[in-house]
């Protein structure tokens, strides 16, 4: 397989998303997947910070409301946690516009509310 981006990075998200999904299945809402994942990145020693915060900036001043990634693993990944039927281009959107916010190259979007695990890496 061709070389990427943080390919291990992302393999060791994806891997320990597919534990959560084994263990849990589908149905959850998402705080539950996230909090398994919060569990999962620290016993597993992978650098996170969850609910981070990124201002928007527009023009000379911050706008009032602020961005809140999921997660931002390896202090490189923008990483979304989704519990919905299927993901959409709005998903792929939210997304983009953390990427720009946060100036990260790498996204990616699971989503556990299928049978089996999906997920899509986002590239700024």
């Amino acid at each position: 397989m061709d070389d990427f981006y943080l390919k291990e990075e992302t393999y060791k998200i994806i891997g320990l998303c597919m534990e959560v999904h084994r263990i849990l299945g589908k149905g959850h809402s998402e705080v539950v997947y996230k909090d398994a994942l919060e569990y999962e990145f620290k016993i597993n020693s992978i650098p996170f910070q969850r609910e981070k915060i990124y201002e928007i900036a527009y023009k000379e001043i911050i706008l009032p409301r602020k961005y809140i990634a999921d997660f931002v693993v390896f202090n490189e990944i923008i990483f979304e946690v989704k519990a919905i039927s299927q993901l959409t281009l709005s998903d792929t959107k939210q997304t983009l516009n953390y990427l720009a916010c946060s100036q990260n190259k790498l996204g990616l979007i699971i989503n556990f509310g299928e049978d089996s695990l999906k997920y899509k890496r986002i590239i700024l």
